[in-house]
């Protein structure tokens, strides 16, 4: 209660301006940090919980409950850097292997992939294995007409950038755009280079350019 009397003004008129009254506190307080696009309540209780959490998660893990035991480990593994620098492009290398490998960071692979290639049990794969929906997006939750029982939803997935707005639209949506397209180039050109397949900055431009035609597509 006093965070809440504390991010409003009293002193401004609720009748003339609203918002000042119920948030003028929070504006004359707070500065949107360089590093954010937003500022609220929520992302300081994020920032104070990270805090805890991270405490919670240093500590030693003797006696753990197993849940917490496979939280630590997964921390412990993402604050390991020199292992992640030695791994390199590994983990990325065999992920695409999972799913089928990427045809321009490949070889050949019109001939010793696709022929045995199927969408259907790739997309199964990235979502199963990755969390990842593409072209298709499908969850379990409350059913809307019967909340007592769950159901299976099939939605439209997220695009690549935030919106649609990103694809169409001029200015800085374009900027984005451009570094979008160039950011793709960048990767499959690096992982052509550690997979030992030879320089064709040419093939991979086309390639990307074709992919990027293919998201707009799907963003329209």
């Amino acid at each position: 209660a006093a965070r809440i009397i504390q991010n409003m003004d009293p002193t401004a008129d609720p009748c003339k301006d609203f918002y000042q009254y119920a948030c003028g506190g929070w504006l004359n307080r707070h500065v949107i940090p360089e590093t954010s696009s937003r500022y609220s309540i929520f992302d300081i209780l994020r920032d104070e919980l990270e805090i805890i959490l991270k405490g919670v998660l240093e500590t030693s893990d003797q006696g753990d409950r197993e849940a917490f035991q496979k939280a630590k480990i997964l921390y412990k593994s993402c604050m390991n850097e020199n292992l992640i620098e030695q791994r390199d492009s590994l983990p990325l290398l065999e992920a695409l292997t999972m799913v089928g490998d990427w045809p321009v960071a490949s070889a050949d692979w019109n001939k010793t992939k696709e022929p045995n290639w199927s969408m259907e049990e790739k997309l199964s794969i990235m979502n199963s294995r990755f969390n990842k929906r593409v072209l298709i997006d499908m969850f379990v939750w409350n059913d809307d007409r019967d909340s007592s029982r769950h159901i299976i939803y099939i939605d439209q997935p997220s695009l690549g950038m935030p919106s649609r707005d990103y694809y169409f639209n001029g200015g800085n949506y374009q900027r984005v755009r451009e570094a979008y397209l160039q950011f793709m180039i960048t990767i499959a050109k690096m992982i052509r280079e550690d997979k030992n397949i030879s320089k064709d900055d040419s093939f991979v431009q086309e390639e990307m350019a074709k992919v990027m035609e293919l998201e707009t597509e799907i963003a329209n």
